[in-house]
């Protein structure tokens, strides 16, 4: 089965009575949140929809929904394939980030919220030990969703969903994920801890050069390929 396909036959339960694009858009986008799926990969439509058991008209449904937050290209003839991202669009994705997640961390943090936050930070760390960089980046991404989850905003959460799908797309940029995922461990861990505290401004301005500092290197590493 293709790659990132395998595996999909077990999330046919979120499908439900009624498979719907949506619910297979939402598959789709968490597995390219989690880096199952590469920059520029063609997407079969015969394995995925059999793998979900969906029919072809529900999937290129979906894809047209991925398509249009910037997921997926369709190409005339040759199908549907993972977007690869650019160099500016990783400056565009970065200054969005900045505005919602610099507003989250200003906000009074929620025990329930916190406790998503702790165990995103934990997961990294159990990963980092293991030295299981994908799972790292995926602990990465569930830490900066429920940092958005302090805005207390249903649409500020989809928005930053499909931000970070596009986002896992860009760090696979990296030849070598450790490079880009090991120094922002610990640095979760002293954000958390600032939010735990309820330093809100030290934690904005601690957000700020971790952003900074977090999109410099992804820049730098399309610096050869451009």
């Amino acid at each position: 089965m293709d790659n990132g396909v395998a595996g999909l036959e077990q999330d046919r339960g979120r499908l439900g009575r009624s498979s719907t694009a949506e619910r297979v858009a939402d598959i789709l986008r968490d597995r390219i949140s989690e880096g199952f799926f590469e920059p520029g990969q063609r997407l079969s439509e015969e394995a995925i929809s059999e793998a979900l058991g969906v029919s072809r008209n529900t999937l290129r449904e979906a894809f047209r929904l991925l398509g249009h937050e910037r997921l997926l290209d369709h190409r005339l003839n040759r199908g549907v394939f993972v977007r690869i991202l650019s160099a500016e669009d990783v400056a565009d994705l970065y200054r969005v980030r900045r505005v919602i997640e610099g507003a989250a961390v200003r906000r009074s943090a929620p025990k329930q919220v916190l406790a998503v936050i702790r165990e995103a930070v934990a997961a990294a760390e159990r990963a980092a030990a293991e030295d299981d960089w994908q799972s790292v980046g995926t602990a990465n991404i569930r830490f900066h969703q429920a940092l958005v989850a302090l805005n207390g905003s249903p649409r500020l959460d989809e928005a930053m969903r499909q931000l970070l799908a596009e986002l896992r797309l860009v760090f696979h940029v990296m030849k070598n994920p450790r490079t880009l995922h090991e120094p922002f461990v610990d640095r979760n861990h002293e954000l958390l801890e600032l939010l735990e505290a309820g330093r809100h401004e030290e934690a904005a301005a601690f957000l700020t050069a971790y952003l900074d500092d977090a999109e410099e290197l992804l820049v730098r590493a399309y610096e050869p390929n451009r």
